[in-house]
């Protein structure tokens, strides 16, 4: 009777090990990416300036400190990480798409269970290069719903230029409001 138990307890991680393991996945961090951007505007020298548009009607723009920057980008920097596995097993890479037009391949990433996660869409859209290809533009898509108020923000950062964020809310009985934040520091160029 020893002798079947110890079998037994030997053979535990055995058929634990034989179990199907989940793949771990290979995706880009596009939030590395923008922390390195972050990074680069925070030591550069470039005027730093936002323009913020509410429902279309008023405008307002302000100049912003190098050190302010990276609170501004916020909302690219708590993006889910997809490098790290923990987080890559609840998301999916979309077939990649090339766009003939634009001359970018497009790669998404979306959730396996939409409805469960906040990020609806982690986009990048890549310049394929025989030198390399560049990461031109990343685009974010965020909803929040419950059951009296909807925000989305879809957000676009260009590399090396601006980023720009545009805030859909509404709450039960009130009308949507509508407001852009664009951030440039190296747009005319």
């Amino acid at each position: 009777m020893k002798n079947y138990v110890l079998l037994f307890l030997i053979s535990i991680p055995f058929f634990q090990s034989c179990k199907e393991k989940k793949e771990d996945k290979k995706f880009i961090s596009i939030v590395s990416l923008i922390k390195k951007q972050v990074a680069h505007v925070d030591t550069s020298l470039y005027p730093i300036m936002k323009i913020d548009i509410i429902d279309s009607l008023h405008s307002d723009t302000t100049y912003i400190r190098r050190e302010d920057f990276g609170s501004i980008a916020k909302d690219f920097l708590e993006i889910p990480d997809l490098s790290v596995q923990k987080i890559a097993q609840k998301y999916k890479e979309e077939p990649p798409r090339y766009d003939e037009l634009m001359n970018r391949v497009i790669i998404s990433y979306v959730p396996i269970e939409s409805e469960k996660e906040e990020i609806k869409k982690q986009e990048m859209l890549v310049t394929p290069s025989g030198g390399g290809d560049k990461v031109n533009n990343i685009i974010v898509i965020r909803e929040i719903s419950n059951r009296d108020s909807f925000l989305q923000k879809k957000m676009l950062w260009q590399l090396d230029k601006y980023f720009q964020i545009v805030t859909t809310s509404q709450k039960v009985g009130k009308p949507e409001k509508t407001s852009v934040m664009k951030v440039t520091w190296n747009e005319d160029k």
